[in-house]
């Protein structure tokens, strides 16, 4: 079965960088276009970051363009997303997520685009 494998999550003070995995298997992992989202206590889980299959296009929010870097290595089966200036709104359990769906325009920004889920990774920043 496919299955999204998280990790790299901890607890780190504000400005400190952090790099997040996520370990595919299960899946033509090169077919698919993998997202990062985050959720917050008390909050949606939002849309971080995307990267097609092939890498070639990428998305950001807003809210961490300039500070948050995805990657994949399709030889590794493995997404990654590089986290730099840790702010405390940062924090929240991350999430790596897996879909065939691309526009051609943007990738999807909404979790019920995505077909497949990891369990998550926390990250804490603190102030």
């Amino acid at each position: 079965q496919v299955q999204l494998v998280e990790s790299g999550g901890g607890l780190v003070q504000a400005g400190a960088s952090l790099r997040l995995s996520c370990a595919a298997s299960g899946l033509t992992f090169s077919n698919y276009n993998m997202g990062w989202f985050r959720q917050a206590p008390g909050k949606e889980r939002e849309f971080v970051a995307g990267v097609t299959r092939s890498g070639g296009n990428i998305d950001y929010a807003d809210s961490v363009k300039g500070r948050f870097s995805i990657s994949r290595d399709n030889a590794k089966n493995t997404v990654y997303l590089q986290m730099n200036s840790l702010k405390p709104d940062d924090t929240a359990v991350y999430y790596c997520a897996a879909t065939l769906r691309y526009s051609g325009v943007r990738l999807p920004l909404s979790r019920n685009e995505y077909d497949y889920w990891g369990q998550g990774t926390q990250v804490t920043v603190s102030s």
